[in-house]
């Protein structure tokens, strides 16, 4: 993959600037502000009683996701759904894509019949919102994990991997990892990969806007992917032990990204 130099300064495989802030919600058992460039996602993660109907009786538990832009992250301002008698089907679909990834590495079975909700707000977005919330979206549920083991909240953990996501385009045949908004809305193609940090595929969304693309660089376009989401991984393994302030000391805590060490803690 040629590595052409892009607006800002980055380069074809660079991701945009990350940050990450912890505990953003007092009520969440999990929460953050996640930044990638100028998109900003705010996330939280709790635990209620109950399931669907369609999972009562099963003694399983069941996790949804809702994703939403919130007015001002937009320009123009983006309209509330309760302004509107419209349905958002576009934040319906996001809603849809982060709970399913998200479960994917979920054995919900231990939880018994509660409900963990994943809120996904849109404060700025610029480019990337959906694959942004799914990287902020497991970041805080391993956080709501970790604290509802020391709680006593669950009696064992629930995910047994982690997920990130990340868009990769194409322009011009040139593969540009993580576009931002200017970048995606001229974009030939443009696809969006969900992972899990062990390198397994949960979906892929995306293809041709412009033009058909080559096969082969379609196969650009995963190596792309891959590279981005392991410095997604690598960016957070750093974040979570310097920047969250956990309920419990830092000797006690495992990474968010290491059911192994979690497992261990329990023998």
């Amino acid at each position: 993959m040629q590595n052409r130099a892009r607006a800002h300064g980055r380069l074809s495989d660079q991701l945009r600037p990350l940050h990450v802030t912890f505990d953003v919600f007092p009520n969440a058992s999990g929460s953050l502000l996640f930044s990638c460039g100028n998109t900003k996602i705010l996330c939280a993660v709790t635990l209620q009683a109950g399931v669907p109907q369609f999972v009562r009786g099963t003694g399983s538990g069941w996790l949804n996701a809702e994703y939403a832009l919130l007015p001002a992250s937009t320009s123009p301002r983006s309209q509330r759904d309760s302004a509107t008698t419209r349905t958002n089907k576009r934040a319906i679909e996001i809603s849809r894509l982060i709970s399913r990834a998200l479960r994917t590495v979920c054995d919900l079975s231990t939880l018994g019949e509660r409900t963990i909700t994943v809120d996904c707000d849109v404060l700025q977005a610029d480019g990337g919102t959906r694959v942004a919330s799914i990287t902020a979206a497991s970041i805080a549920l391993h956080l709501a994990q970790e604290r509802w083991l020391q709680s006593n909240e669950i009696a064992q953990p629930f995910l047994q991997d982690s997920v990130a996501a990340i868009a990769v385009g194409v322009q011009d045949d040139q593969i540009l990892l993580d576009p931002d908004y200017e970048e995606d809305s001229i974009m030939q193609a443009d696809f969006n990969v969900v992972m899990t940090k062990s390198g397994k595929l949960i979906e892929i969304q995306g293809g041709a806007e412009k033009s058909p693309i080559a096969w082969e660089l379609f196969d650009d376009v995963r190596y792309a992917a891959c590279e981005g989401i392991k410095q997604l991984f690598t960016f957070f393994d750093g974040q979570t032990q310097s920047n969250a302030k956990p309920t419990v000391s830092s000797e006690q805590r495992a990474p968010f990204f290491s059911l192994k060490n979690r497992l261990q803690q329990q023998l």
